[in-house]
């Protein structure tokens, strides 16, 4: 019995240790041995959270073999933390940690870490609304126009969304804003532009994650399409550099156009993707802004998870 305790406790101080320092691979490996978990029950427990990750993924996780990176897998490190016992965000920001030092020329624009922990945010604003990430809907069309300012700022975005309910009963969307790096979301404008009303809205300061709930004032069938128009007035951060979209489902069409003003043009534009918020980006491809109209895009014709984005240089 006493040798038992003492291993415990050999056990208890390697994951003190580990949570403290890293990395990312070692913690958890530590995190399962205290809890005395096999592999195998790792697994049920996650996937009572609804998240699904194979036994043969967790163990290169705990090796060092891979890292956690789609938004799923994330969703499972978030649910580790609660199945461990383990302090909310140690896992998460060990992975961070680990990401960046991998990879330090990771371009400017939003860091790995950022992303993260807005995804962690917008997790708890969702829940909080009562909305599963899926929320019933699936895209089947959605044009987004971004503006930037005169003083390079993200002044605001528009969406033109079109959706099919996949579930009876579907009366909301949660449409999304991630503004710039020193936003206050709480001066963000949120605009019902067309067959939807403004309902609760959530944001949290520190990321800059704003959450608002389009009303549809009618309940669809499955099957059911719907259209809707809605935007964001934001203009409250600094320069803006880039704009992405995350996509944690594959879908339908997806367009992005940003607009330039007059005064402020860039020197130049490019497109790219991402796998994941940890992946390198890929993808890169020059865009040619048009002279009348200030403006360039990008058309995916259909979305697969991950990340599109368009970046520009202002000198």
């Amino acid at each position: 019995m006493r040798h038992g305790t003492q291993h415990a406790d050999v056990a208890t101080a390697e994951l003190e240790t580990a949570l403290r320092g890293g990395p990312f691979h070692v913690a958890l490996r530590a995190a399962i041995a205290a809890r005395g978990l096999p592999l195998q029950r790792v697994q049920h427990h996650l996937s009572r959270y609804g998240v699904k990750v194979g036994v043969t993924s967790l163990s290169y996780w705990q090796q060092g073999a891979r890292r956690p990176q789609r938004p799923e897998s994330l969703r499972a490190v978030r649910a580790l933390e609660e199945i461990l016992q383990l302090p909310d965000e140690s896992l998460i920001r060990l992975l961070a940690k680990a990401e960046e030092r991998s990879d330090p020329e990771r371009p400017t624009g939003r860091s790995y870490r950022s992303l993260v922990e807005a995804s962690g945010v917008l997790e708890r604003l969702l829940t909080e609304l009562e909305s599963p990430l899926d929320g019933g809907l699936h895209t089947i069309g959605h044009h987004e126009r971004v503006h930037i300012g005169a003083h390079r700022e993200l002044l605001g975005r528009e969406s033109h969304h079109i959706v099919r309910a996949h579930k009876d009963g579907v009366d909301r969307y949660m449409a999304i804003h991630h503004g710039d790096p020193g936003c206050a979301p709480e001066r963000t404008t949120v605009r019902a532009l067309e067959n939807c009303r403004t309902g609760r809205v959530l944001w949290h300061r520190d990321t800059g994650v704003l959450v608002a709930e389009l009303l549809f004032d009618t309940r669809l069938r499955a099957g059911d399409t719907f259209l809707f128009r809605y935007g964001f007035e934001d203009g409250t951060a600094g320069t803006s550099s880039e704009y992405v979209r995350g996509f944690g489902f594959a879908g339908g069409q997806y367009a992005l156009q940003v607009h330039f003003t007059e005064s402020a043009l860039p020197v130049r534009c490019h497109r790219f993707t991402q796998h994941s918020a940890a992946a390198p980006r890929s993808g890169r491809q020059e865009l040619a802004l048009s002279g009348r109209h200030r403006s360039v895009h990008l058309v995916e014709p259909r979305v697969r998870s991950g990340i599109v984005g368009i970046g520009w240089d202002w000198e």
